[in-house]
């Protein structure tokens, strides 16, 4: 799994408290059966430590299946009320032959470029 956040300036108003990213995620299964995406849960921490949590099925709207070997690639985005922060999740899966089980992803931060980065 691939995550790659970008600051997104234009939709962003820092007058205002309000800054957002957008992160492309690929998904590449490495298995050796057919997995369903089936929820998502992310933690979404700000540069004061409060945090939002988001579940929901599938991710934008779909619920991928991937075959061995393939991968899935999906753009979505975070608005925050400070200029930093991270996000870490999980994605719960489904095996074909109906196993649940759970993918970690691993916590990425949200910096504007050029700033100095912290530990949120």
């Amino acid at each position: 799994m691939n995550v790659q956040p970008h600051y997104l300036e234009e939709q962003s108003d820092p007058h205002a408290n309000r800054f957002v990213w957008a992160y492309q995620v690929e998904i590449i299964n490495d298995s050796d059966m057919t997995v369903q995406l089936r929820d998502r849960a992310w933690d979404i921490t700000d540069a004061n430590g409060k945090v939002e949590k988001v579940r929901g099925p599938g991710v934008v709207g779909e619920q991928p299946i991937l075959n061995p070997g393939d991968a899935f690639h999906y753009t979505s985005g975070c608005p925050l009320t400070t200029s930093s922060g991270f996000m870490v999740g999980r994605y719960t899966m489904v095996s074909e032959g109906g196993e649940v089980f759970e993918v970690d992803i691993p916590a990425f931060s949200l910096d504007i470029p050029g700033t100095p980065k912290s530990v949120n």
